[in-house]
């Protein structure tokens, strides 16, 4: 498909890139329902600085699809993938606790599947190689492959070679040439972002050994409902992943799931394991049969299970507003609490763009900036005690235990929190 530019009406006629594709990217059927309008919104990590809150900001289309065919979930409108991570700034070390997730997963890896040493690892997005690292502690060859060129140089210079690109067949050509076949292949947080995926599949299937292993990270779309996570609906995320599609899409490709294991990440996620079907010696496991049982079960590959899940979001905003609009009918004051790209999604669906005066965030990187789109300022949480809104907004909600602890200060000043989902609550709570 080649890129075209389509005009959008949201915010001054602005022209925005991005394509909108006609068939499903698992199975190429064109027959698709819209299961999850979720509303535009901007780039959901694109803060900017004061000297350019005057620049409009494209809305993109965040609209979810279900493939009526093979059960896919996606999204159709895809922003320039050169637009969403060339740029990207992100580093995995960062966070020490995913550090240790990555040596721990390596070790499982290599221990459970037998990976012999100097086998050849190679991860698709590779941010600055914190998982390629760990496999190179345990004897491992290593090459990673990310499109964020400045990150990609670092993780070179740190001694993980890695290809400043996105992965594809032809990629997979050049590796293979160069390097022989390859044992392990990983993508971690990234495979739900490719609208190749076909492409990348083909690739990873020339690429592995006869008994070569794929290893993958994916948000769980049943977690994803279960746990009323629909605001990791962003533009980043093209796909959203269920077994029961992913096990025939595989097939399609030669490949075949053989075992998957549940993650508590991003709000519930699978880390799966693919191999050539042909070659492959792995049998399936007993706990990836009664997953797709569980997901037959809930028929998770049928519309009618998001259709409820989309009346679930409407309705608990509607309770949302309801009662932000009554606390600022009577002169009280609305912040909100964290500046991510899941807070952007969870801004623009929920139409809180212009009932938010501040957003408090506890990264500095992010303090002194201002929201996507309609450039709401985001401050340190100093402001809960300087100048504090009579009321927070919790938009990273899943952290919002810990946000609370941390400022029951601000909560004895007569200050009161609000956490909007799974269900809204108030705090502190009245007696």
């Amino acid at each position: 498909m080649t890129w075209q530019v389509e005009t959008i009406i949201l915010i001054g006629d602005a022209l925005t890139d991005f394509k909108h594709r006609n068939d499903c990217r698992l199975c190429g059927a064109v027959n698709l329902e819209l299961v999850l309008p979720i509303l535009p919104s901007p780039i959901g990590d694109a803060f900017v600085p004061k000297q350019k809150i005057g620049e409009v900001q494209n809305l993109y289309p965040l609209d979810t699809y279900i493939c009526l065919e093979c059960g896919h979930l996606q999204n159709l409108d895809v922003v320039d993938p050169e637009i969403l991570f060339r740029n990207y700034t992100y580093r995995t070390s960062v966070s020490l606790g995913l550090v240790k997730h990555f040596q721990k997963y390596a070790e499982a890896v290599v221990n459970e599947l037998g990976i012999q040493k100097n086998s050849l690892v190679v991860e698709i997005g590779s941010n600055d190689g914190s998982l390629l690292k760990a496999y190179k502690a345990l004897g491992m060859r290593v090459i990673g492959i990310d499109p964020a060129k400045t990150i990609a140089e670092l993780a070179t210079a740190e001694g993980v070679r890695t290809l400043p690109d996105f992965f594809s067949f032809s990629i997979a050509k050049k590796i293979l040439a160069e390097n022989g076949i390859v044992q392990v292949i990983c993508a971690n947080n990234v495979f739900a972002h490719a609208d190749n995926i076909n492409d990348i599949v083909k690739g990873i299937r020339m690429l592995l050994a006869p008994n070569g292993v794929f290893v993958f990270e994916v948000s769980y779309m049943p977690d994803i409902i279960d746990n009323f996570v629909f605001d990791t609906i962003y533009h980043e995320h093209v796909s959203y992943h269920a077994l029961i599609p992913l096990e025939r899409f595989f097939n399609r490709l030669d490949m075949s799931l053989f075992n998957v294991v549940r993650v508590a990440t991003k709000g519930g996620s699978i880390r799966g394991f693919a191999q050539p079907m042909s070659t492959g010696k792995h049998k399936k496991t007993g706990c990836l049969k009664k997953m797709l049982d569980e997901e037959n079960r809930r028929c998770i590959s049928h519309p009618e299970i998001y259709r409820a899940f989309y009346q679930d979001i409407e309705k608990q905003k509607r309770i949302v507003l309801e009662y932000l609009d009554y606390a600022i009918a009577g002169g009280k004051t609305v912040g909100a609490y964290g500046a991510s790209t899941t807070t952007t999604t969870l801004l623009y669906h929920f139409e809180l763009q212009k009932r938010i005066q501040l957003i408090v965030d506890d990264n500095p990187l992010k303090q002194n900036l201002y929201s996507p789109g309609e450039h709401i300022p985001v401050y340190s949480s100093s402001v809960l005690y300087s100048t504090p809104p009579d009321i927070i907004l919790i938009l990273a909600w899943q952290y919002s235990t810990a946000i609370m602890k941390k400022h029951e200060c601000y909560m004895k000043n007569g200050g009161k929190f609000v956490v909007p989902l799974p269900n809204l609550k108030v705090f502190p709570q009245k007696c």
